[in-house]
């Protein structure tokens, strides 16, 4: 009786608890409508002056005070972006806020990218997209619904976007990105620009290097796999199998559906969404391209280090790492790369052959080969570490040996030793 009777407390002190959140969220929500309709008045009070062409001073200023304030102090927006501002700081989420992000390409990538950046609180966005939304877009697109299909992409996300978040200030531009629209498409001064372009001739990325020497500095989202399905053959009105690009429209894009599983180009969105706002937040995270390096590339490089120790120091009982920690300090602490080098150059096959120039050793020759020990470098530069003082290291290198040791100091923390 006393469990039950504690039961119907704790159920009543809900209902109780969710009635006065409704009511406040209500009461909330009923002061904004007044306040839009305040605005809405405002704005028409100004057209009318403007158009009548009498004075100007005192609506002009209202406007723009409305339009600058700080979407933050809203009640409603403070609380929908709750999480946010939990998770990045008031401060940080307010950069977001005023931020200016601009996303080429509304499709399976972008409408997501684009979706997650509104969510987290983006103030102002630019849309851009010639193509519309088409019934088998449908099965990865963020937020289009049969009743969008036949109508732009840019017009389908804004209209959606609108009943999101609203003080968001989204402009939609039904409009092919290329050569002579790129100028006044990335006007404005964007704080980015979100390449989500689904055919190869509009894109940048492949000409840098060939036409700027650009070799590195823009980040890219990839996948080292390679695709599980291959494309169906391609069939004319005839049934005949014919060459696509004689039924393109304009030249370069696809004309045909493509066989994709509908979550992929959603995860790829998300992720370049997740930079933009950490980055905008100026929240610090590590965006390293995923190691995928075989059992046996692990093996090899804990067999190196048992040999090295053995023969460096006549014993291997010094080594505390087996193959699953080497794993760890080569994927997690090192990325697959020398210790030495900062920026990812090699990625794909390109990593698996570059294992085969590198080695384990102690950072520390005076302690144990552990997890929080142990640098990935190349076989050159492991003997010259091996000829030199850890004090030599940090007189002549401090922010190496700062770096290093930083890292070393995380494994030590992961591992509880």
């Amino acid at each position: 009786m006393v469990e039950r009777l504690k039961c119907l407390i704790l159920v009543g002190a809900g209902a109780l608890l969710g009635s006065v959140s409704t009511i406040s969220l209500l009461k909330l929500l009923s002061r904004r409508k007044r306040a839009n309709r305040c605005i809405s008045k405002v704005h028409d009070l100004t057209n009318k002056e403007c158009s009548s062409g009498t004075g100007r001073g005192g609506f002009g200023i209202a406007v723009d005070t409305i339009v600058g304030l700080d979407l933050l102090k809203d009640e409603i927006v403070s609380e929908q972006l709750t999480r946010n501002i939990q998770f990045f700081g008031l401060e940080s989420q307010r950069k977001v806020s005023e931020s200016f992000v601009v996303v080429i390409g509304l499709g399976g990538v972008g409408s997501h990218a684009a979706s997650m950046l509104l969510r987290s609180g983006v103030g102002r966005l630019l849309l851009v997209d010639f193509d519309q939304v088409s019934l088998s877009s449908l099965n990865r697109h963020a937020v289009a619904t049969r009743e969008d299909v036949g109508i732009p992409k840019a017009l389908c996300l804004k209209k959606h976007f609108s009943s999101i978040f609203p003080e968001c200030q989204v402009d939609a531009r039904v409009q092919l990105y290329d050569a002579s629209s790129e100028e006044e498409i990335l006007s404005g001064q964007p704080d980015f620009v979100l390449d989500c372009i689904d055919n190869i001739d509009t894109k940048v990325r492949h000409r840098l290097k060939k036409d700027y020497g650009i070799e590195g500095g823009i980040p890219v989202v990839f996948s080292m796999e390679k695709p599980k399905v291959k494309l169906l053959p391609f069939k004319g009105p005839g049934g005949q199998e014919e060459n696509p690009s004689d039924y393109q429209i304009i030249p370069g894009f696809r004309v045909r559906i493509i066989p994709v599983l509908g979550s992929i180009p959603a995860i790829f969105g998300q992720v370049m969404a997740s930079y933009v706002v950490t980055q905008l937040a100026g929240f610090q995270v590590e965006t390293e391209p995923v190691v995928n390096l075989d059992t046996d590339h692990y093996r090899i490089l804990h067999q190196r280090l048992i040999e090295h120790e053995e023969l460096l120091y006549g014993t291997t009982m010094q080594v505390q790492v087996d193959i699953e920690d080497v794993m760890y300090v080569v994927k997690e602490l090192w990325h697959g790369r020398s210790a030495r080098d900062q920026s990812p150059k090699d990625v794909g096959r390109g990593m698996w052959r570059s294992v085969n120039e590198l080695m384990l050793v102690r950072w520390d020759q005076a302690k144990p080969a552990s997890v929080s020990n142990l640098i990935l470098l190349k076989f050159k530069e492991a003997d010259e570490h091996e000829s030199r003082t850890l004090d030599a290291i940090k007189e002549e290198e401090p922010e190496f040996f700062m770096r290093i040791t930083s890292v070393l100091k995380r494994a030590e923390i992961e591992y509880d030793l």
